[in-house]
């Protein structure tokens, strides 16, 4: 049996508009309230609004879940099948595209890290500067969700990315880290090139005439650098929870969920993400594992790897590697 889009775009473009303004809504309350006034985030702050964003994801998630065991049973394409299945089988797979992409996520945090100290932005400007960047990468990821939906309708596309995928999380597994340095990046250089760069900040500014030129400030440069870093970063994320569900509306919510939720996440692990030393390990399994799923595991499941293994593993991986980062000590660098 062909398989069945559950949240066909012709039938559903009125949730997806109403999810888009849901999200803009939430944005400005953000930034238009709560963050008015430019300040430093304190710990306490991002702690509570990670509980927000991860209880908005996970109410979102049981919403899901009540609408689609009420909507299945009245939808003519779906007689015949087992309703109860497919609405639990929805909610588990933005479960775990949540998860994922929230998990990969967490690589454009240690950018964040050294881009936002290279640039050396104030603590009362960093909300502002991840706010926008935030806001582009929740466009791009948008861009790239659609391009990728047609595409996954080719198979040779989904052995294609799910290749992309393994030699992706190798690569992590076995090639030594190379340090980011923003000062190198050709996007940057051209920028530079084409705005004259302000050697200071001019509070939250973002570009100002100075003489009747713009100018770009370091807070704009700064901006740029995170919004490339991000698309980089889609290349690998967006093919991911592909392998978990052919879905384009959980993965364009659940894309929209994790990037939400990054801001705060930043605030509250920026000062200990050092000791989380061996996550790329977990994340490299991760990525091997979603590319096997595209690539061998669903046809060898008869269409669909088990949802429920899928997030099992994805949680073994990630909470297993972060435990050993917690109970292992590093060592001591030697002097001399």
């Amino acid at each position: 049996m062909d398989y069945v889009t559950l949240f066909p775009f012709a039938t559903y473009w009125w949730f997806y508009a109403g999810f888009t303004l849901f999200v803009l809504g939430l944005l400005a309350l953000d930034l238009g309230v709560f963050h008015r006034q430019a300040h430093a985030v304190s710990v306490k702050e991002a702690f509570a609004w990670t509980l927000v964003w991860f209880s908005l994801a996970l109410a979102f998630c049981a919403g899901l879940y009540f609408y689609a065991q009420w909507k299945f049973p009245l939808d003519p394409r779906l007689a015949g099948l087992n309703h109860a299945a497919l609405a639990s089988q929805t909610a588990l797979e933005f479960l775990a595209g949540y998860v994922i992409e929230a998990s990969l996520s967490v690589d454009n945090l240690f950018v964040f890290v050294v881009v936002l100290g290279y640039f050396a932005v104030p603590p009362q400007y960093q909300h502002r500067v991840l706010f926008y960047g935030i806001l582009g990468a929740l466009v791009f990821r948008a861009l790239f969700i659609s391009l990728g939906a047609v595409l996954m309708q080719f198979h040779w596309v989904i052995l294609l990315f799910g290749g992309f995928l393994i030699l992706t999380g190798i690569k992590i597994l076995f090639a030594s880290e190379k340090p980011i340095e923003p000062e190198k990046n050709p996007l940057l250089r051209i920028l530079r090139r084409v705005l004259p760069v302000t050697p200071g900040f001019h509070g939250d500014k973002f570009l100002l005439r100075l003489n009747g030129v713009w100018h770009a400030t370091p807070l704009f440069v700064c901006l740029v650098f995170i919004e490339v870093s991000d698309i980089v970063f889609a290349v690998d994320s967006v093919p991911a929870i592909f392998a978990l569900t052919r879905e384009p509306l959980i993965v364009f919510t659940s894309n929209a969920f994790a990037i939400l939720g990054l801001r705060s996440l930043f605030f509250l692990l920026a000062g200990v993400m050092h000791k989380f030393r061996f996550l790329k390990y977990g994340l490299g399994v991760v990525l091997v594992f979603v590319g096997l799923k595209m690539v061998w595991l669903n046809e060898a499941f008869g269409g669909q790897f088990p949802i429920s293994w899928s997030l099992g593993i994805i949680g073994a991986a990630l909470g297993g590697v972060i435990a050993l980062s917690l109970l292992v000590p590093a060592r001591p660098h030697r002097s001399g």
